[in-house]
């Protein structure tokens, strides 16, 4: 098989996606990425907002920054530098101590690098889904994944039935595309039937997942009572109860409603709540101009499926699935995911 008519199907535009997309194009394989949503990103895309008064805001409120440790990601970081598409984030980042009211453990300049996409995190899945040998076809959800064994190929099938066309390989680095937590929202059987892979059903047929709220706040002024502008918490039963219990509203709504989206009524009920919890940390904490809570529904994973693999990989039918699902919950995790799909890919068509 020449590697130039080489067709690779990526399912999900998010970082472990784009970064899996980019590299195989780099070898020379077409790749045609699909996604769901108006745009990539994924965890770490890009809200944008209106406020009453007709100001707009743009929120990372999946991936606000990102850290690492890996040379093969810190490779990958430094071109992204030169292209100018992360920065270094060098702001002060420490905890609030609920037991002496104070911040803490503030993080010394190199010590832990924090690095930011420019001018938003969805930038650099933006950027990596434009190179060459790259098409990518945005608000298009695929319905079905169909093994062609004569062929030796995928079809693959649109949710209202359109030929998507046929490909070599697919990558799925959405977990809609196995989970039958997407059920919920299309009301059809996952796209990829995992029962029908020996192997890879018993790994990937459901990821355990953390759903979450993230609330979005904009103020009139920097909030000078707060000397750093990043923190966790520590020694807090008051915030461990509002996250637990912002957890299990979230799987409240979930149980009742699906996977659909919440109503505006429910997450402006929600944004009040944990805005609520916020303001009794004790911090001279001011009223925001904008206030609204995003739902993450199946976004974190709760386990690594793939461990020192990295990704799953089916050389038969020339499958894989990637995600941080399969390595770490974080941005890193994604990349290295999506490096090790890639570099699959490349090794078993290399040999073709």
């Amino acid at each position: 098989m020449n590697p130039i008519t080489t067709k690779v199907a990526v399912i999900g535009a998010g970082i472990s996606g784009a970064v899996c997309a980019f590299n195989l194009a780099k070898s020379g394989i077409s790749v045609t990425i699909f996604d769901s949503a108006r745009g990539p990103g994924g965890r770490m895309s890009r809200r944008r907002e209106i406020a009453e008064d007709g100001r707009e805001l743009y929120f990372d409120h999946g991936a606000p920054c990102f850290t690492t440790t890996n040379t093969d990601v810190e490779e990958m970081i430094r071109v992204w530098e030169a292209r100018g598409l992360v920065a270094e984030w060098k702001q002060n980042y420490g905890s609030f101590d609920f037991i002496t009211k104070k911040f803490v453990n503030f993080e010394k300049e190199g010590l832990s690098k924090k690095y930011v996409g420019i001018p938003g995190m969805n930038s650099i899945c933006r950027a990596l889904c434009q190179e060459p040998g790259i098409e990518s076809k945005f608000g298009v959800m695929v319905g079905r994944l169909e093994w062609l064994e004569n062929k030796d190929s995928w079809s693959l099938i649109g949710l209202d039935g359109q030929d998507l066309g046929q490909f070599n390989g697919v990558i799925a680095a959405d977990k809609s595309t196995f989970s039958h937590r997407s059920t919920q929202v299309t009301m059809k059987p996952p796209p990829l039937d995992v029962d029908a892979i020996p192997g890879i059903a018993n790994m990937v047929k459901e990821v355990p997942v953390r759903p979450c709220f993230a609330l979005m706040l904009a103020f009139e002024t920097p909030l000078s009572s707060i000397p750093i502008k990043g923190f966790s918490f520590e020694n807090s039963e008051v915030l461990k109860w509002a996250i637990c219990d912002s957890k299990k509203y979230a799987e409240g709504i979930i149980a009742r409603d699906g996977l659909q989206k919440p109503s505006n009524a429910a997450l402006a009920e929600i944004a009040e709540e944990l805005f609520g919890e916020f303001q009794r940390t004790g911090l001279d904490v001011s009223v925001p101009f904008f206030k609204k809570a995003h739902r993450w529904g199946s976004a974190f994973p709760a386990t690594s499926i793939a461990r020192d693999e990295k990704c799953i990989w089916d050389r038969t039918k020339k499958l894989a699935i990637c995600g941080d699902f399969c390595v770490s919950p974080n941005v890193e995790g994604a990349i290295l995911s999506g490096l090790a799909a890639a570099s699959k890919f490349s090794e078993s068509f290399s040999c073709l």
